[in-house]
């Protein structure tokens, strides 16, 4: 049966499931079912599919790949059953079998089952086997191949290729001539890959004159020469080696988990702990980029010392730090802004998602995260190996260890958080298939080379050195974010994979916000646990943390109480803040520091000149002028009250307060300047989406996609073959009269005979099946040319009807 026949006989159930798991077969869709049928067999569609499969389902299509005609399911059992390493492949082999079907990779009955047109051209080497010896030979002379058949099969008769064919179908004898070094060369390529490096593999070589192990080899067809320095194990030979064995060591099943166990509910508890303070992390970091933004690097990204004190600041490893940096970044809350977007600062959408409750905050925050095609753990990794790793990644390899990756080249730069390098496609898909395998073992602990395991044999076609680099940052940035606790995934990941509500799931995990802090007498308040949103921003911008911990510390200075002050606090209202959020009375020393502090704050003014200093204290812009680290401002009295300065009016407000005073900044109308925490902010980026997933399509679209195939082919079948105009003069006619001859041909539905001039003004003669008319056009079936054409009015010559 043909594969195009086959896919027409598809239910339209069956026909929904196969666009539901390669939705790249209906992008766009078909115009019928034989280019679905042309489009299932295109390399890269084949390419896609076989990377979907497992390793039990992808031994079977290797088998059938082997064999060159179609075999029963009984004999494909038997030859697989010789591959396991134990048991049989019953009832692995019944759902492999549906499933490839189901994904058009193998189609017909159990009697005849065969593969999809183009699988077996995509399959490199299948199951580590080299090529036919008919195909690993045709690029060798036709009287090389009939002298080394003369030597190797004496009688037969035949050309030289079909002579060595037959010869390498029972290689024993061959291979018993040759030496113990030459056996060994064989058995190395038994098992793939079947290639090797040889020099001057093209020698001609002859029996008697075969001196090395590989010569031997040569002369007797045992090894093809493919290159001038390659060589491969014909097909015949591997499978003689291998004992009529495709696959070795094969599992129908995967092997299972190993790890330690853990408490589900200690490991939720440990999650949803880590979940807080990603979001914490999330929230002050933004806090603290909007009152002083980092900037932006001219190759783009975010600094290294930037990094550096955003890690001190969240008091983070750098990695972590990173990590708190791309998934705000991802999730649309940070990006580049400012002046011709030299900064990094918040956006607008930061405010919309700082109000939602707290588990919200942090689904939004691990869903970007799963979804998100940047690598922070690649933050440091140089420029040159990453470019590299993704040249790799685009070259999956089928063997059992994947090529190393070289990391250098002439410039070889570290990469910087936020740098446009950092992305790579294949991180999603990583991640997502790490939180499935840990989601198979609920209050388990895997190892990381049990995952890695697991992974090898869900995705064997997807290996390299980049995927087990991207598997040991999606561990560890896993438990940093909350979704794994104690390296079991937790109840509020395991809702959010599912499609459910998985901030309900955290919410009662997560520890109560406290609306109180205890103030002491040496001028620090502890934060019993973590404060509330409103509370936390307020005491990070009056106070400095000192430590954190099971209880956040904050000490208060005079810097920090400046920068309250400078925001528009007033001494009063911070008092009264501290009065109503304390549960211990306000101590009479901070009260007194925040009092000096607001009654020495703004005495001083600086405005725009170059810059200049007014205060209404003659004595104290004395004292300034006298100061000796003051002479670098270049200072000059203009009035008792007013001194200027070529310095900026910034340089000149931080040089002032480095001295020890308390000056503010104003505006050229003499108004006060007042810093707002949160006045930094830009348009943000659209967020990460959760993109479709690569083997899903919404029930409905696929619906649709199949009535339209069904329409489609339908016609296609139903399609008339071309007809010959009548001979002789086309058809001429007044314009008024073509006119109402073609209305009446659409009111009666019969075909017209009409003469046409075309772009070159030559006249033609067709035959129409006219449909409607309108703006100066007919649009008709042409039964001329078998298809739906538009015809110009004003070109039409005469209309004359049918017989």
């Amino acid at each position: 049966m043909e594969f195009t026949e086959w896919i027409r006989r598809r239910t339209d159930d069956q026909l929904r499931a196969l666009v539901s798991a390669r939705p790249e077969l209906i992008t766009p869709v078909p115009a019928h079912l034989e280019g679905l049928a042309s489009r299932a067999g295109s390399p890269s569609a084949i390419g896609r599919v076989l990377d979907r499969l497992d390793r039990f389902t992808l031994a079977v299509v290797e088998t059938l790949a082997v064999h060159d005609k179609p075999i029963s399911k009984a004999r494909l059992r038997t030859v697989l059953g010789r591959g396991l390493s134990e048991g049989k492949p019953e009832p692995e082999l019944t759902a492999a079998l549906e499933r490839l079907r189901e994904l058009a990779v193998v189609y017909g009955p159990d009697s005849a089952l065969d593969l999809a047109p183009g699988v077996r051209k995509v399959l490199d080497d299948p199951a580590g086997l080299g090529p036919p010896a008919a195909e690993a030979f045709r690029h060798h002379p036709p009287e090389q191949l009939a002298e080394m058949a003369d030597e190797i099969a004496p009688g037969t008769e035949g050309g030289g290729k079909q002579r060595l064919a037959a010869a390498l179908a029972e290689p024993g004898k061959l291979i018993e001539e040759v030496s113990p070094e030459a056996q060994a060369a064989l058995e190395q390529l038994a098992w793939g890959p079947p290639t090797g490096r040889v020099p001057n593999a093209r020698r001609e070589v002859r029996l008697e004159s075969a001196r090395s192990p590989i010569e031997e080899l040569l002369a007797r067809a045992l090894l093809a020469a493919v290159g001038e320095e390659t060589v491969t194990l014909p097909r015949e030979v591997g499978l003689y080696l291998r004992d009529g064995r495709i696959h070795r060591d094969l599992l129908a099943v995967p092997a299972p988990l190993e790890g330690a166990e853990r408490d589900q509910k200690l490991a939720d508890r440990t999650a949803a702990g880590q979940a807080f303070a990603f979001v914490r992390s999330v929230e002050e970091l933004c806090e603290r980029w909007s009152l002083e933004p980092p900037g932006v690097l001219r190759t783009g990204g975010l600094g290294v010392r930037d990094l550096k004190r955003a890690a001190t600041d969240l008091d983070l490893p750098e990695w972590a730090a990173a990590l708190v940096i791309e998934v705000a970044h991802a999730t649309g809350l940070v990006a580049a802004g400012g002046d011709l977007d030299t900064e990094w600062v918040p956006t607008t959408g930061y405010d919309l998602w700082r109000v939602k409750p707290t588990a919200d905050r942090w689904v939004i925050l691990a869903s970007t995260w799963l979804h998100m095609d940047r690598v922070p753990g690649l933050v440091g990794a140089r420029s040159a190996g990453a470019r590299q790793e993704r040249a790799g990644e685009a070259m999956p390899t089928s063997g059992e260890a994947g090529a190393t990756v070289k990391r250098s080249d002439e410039r070889d730069r570290p990469l910087n958080a936020l740098h446009t390098d950092l992305r790579r496609g294949a991180a999603s898909g990583v991640r997502t298939a790490t939180l499935s395998v840990l989601g198979a073992a609920p209050g388990l602990a895997p190892t990381r080379a049990a995952i890695a395991g697991r992974l090898a044999w869900e995705q064997p076609r997807r290996r390299g050195p980049l995927r087990e680099q991207l598997l040991e940052f999606t561990l560890r940035e896993a438990e940093q974010i909350g979704v794994t606790g104690l390296g079991a995934l937790s109840g509020h990941a395991r809702a959010m994979l599912a499609g459910e509500d998985g901030a309900a799931v955290l919410a009662p995990l997560l520890p109560d916000p406290v609306d109180h802090v205890l103030l002491q007498a040496d001028l620090t308040a502890v934060a019993p646990g973590p404060l509330t949103s409103d509370l936390n921003r307020w005491m990070t911008l009056a106070a400095d943390i000192e430590s954190k911990g099971g209880a956040t510390v904050y000490r208060f200075g005079e810097s920090s109480i400046r920068r309250a002050l400078d925001a528009g606090q007033g001494a009063e209202e911070m008092l009264a803040m501290l009065e109503r959020h304390s549960a211990t009375p306000v101590p009479q020393a901070l009260s007194y520091l925040v009092a000096d502090v607001a009654r020495r704050h703004g005495r001083i003014r600086v405005g725009t000149a170059g810059a200049y200093v007014r205060c209404d204290d003659p004595a104290l812009l004395d004292q300034i002028v006298a100061d000796r680290r003051a002479a670098q401002l270049r200072l000059r009295r203009l009035a008792p009250t007013v001194i200027a300065s070529r310095s900026s009016r910034a340089v000149l407000v931080d040089s002032l307060r480095a001295m020890g005073y308390a000056p503010v900044a104003e505006s050229l109308d003499g108004d006060v300047i007042i810093t707002q925490l949160d006045s930094r902010r830009t348009e943000g980026v659209a967020p990460v989406r959760a993109a479709a997933p690569a083997t899903g399509l919404a029930p409905d679209v696929a619906a649709a996609a199949v009535r339209a195939l069904r329409a489609g082919d339908t016609a296609h079948l139903a399609r008339r073959e071309p007809v010959e105009a009548p001979g002789g003069q086309v058809p001429r006619s007044p314009a008024t009269a073509t006119i109402a001859a073609l209305q009446d041909a659409i009111r009666q539905g019969v075909r017209v005979w009409i003469g046409y001039l075309d772009s070159q003004g030559n006249a033609t003669s067709r035959i129409l099946e006219p449909a409607r008319m309108e703006g100066g056009y007919l649009t008709a079936y042409d039964e001329t040319r078998a298809a739906v054409h538009r015809f110009a009015l004003h070109r039409i010559t005469g209309v004359a009807g049918l017989q």
